[in-house]
């Protein structure tokens, strides 16, 4: 067994959501949640087959979003994983219509920070064994960066 990291590529503004799921449906019920929580996000879906003819299925209303998710796929290589690039919207939205779709699995990331997949590769194929989201802590929160995160919360519009 090989094991691989791969940077995955997050346009500037956008966030991603990056899971496993099982059906070939799968793409369509993403874009159905998309549309239907946040009608003003612009988004590219990807979903890899993993067995049958072994495609990436596309979906979204944001075609550079779309072929981005798709090279990511590309580049991790494993079937039966889902990307999801948002413009206009966070993960928060519509991190709970995701999880309760019935093809979903998992999530590994949901984040706008720099990612790097782990990928396991056997004779079978790839499969990821776990993400790297962002960078390790510098530090332990203090008062003034207490102040920090909940005066810029409020500045986004998450809490009063």
């Amino acid at each position: 067994m090989e094991l691989k990291a791969v940077k995955i590529n997050i346009p500037e503004g956008c966030n991603i959501i990056l899971g496993q799921t099982h059906f070939i449906k799968t793409a369509e019920d993403l874009y159905e949640i998309l549309v239907t929580t946040i009608p003003q996000a612009k988004f590219g879906i990807a979903f890899t087959e993993a067995s049958g003819p072994c495609l990436i299925r596309t979906e979204g209303n944001d075609t550079k979003l779309i072929n981005i998710c798709m090279k990511n796929l590309q580049e991790i290589g494993a079937g039966h994983v889902f990307c999801i690039l948002l413009r206009n919207a966070y993960p928060i939205n519509v991190m709970n219509a995701i999880k309760n779709c019935s093809e979903v699995c998992n999530i590994y990331c949901a984040t706008a920070n720099l990612v790097e997949v782990i990928v396991a590769e056997t004779e079978q194929g790839r499969g990821i064994m776990g993400v790297i989201d962002g960078f390790s802590p510098k530090g332990v929160e203090g008062d003034s960066d207490k102040v920090h995160r909940k005066e810029f919360l409020r500045k986004i519009g998450y809490k009063l």
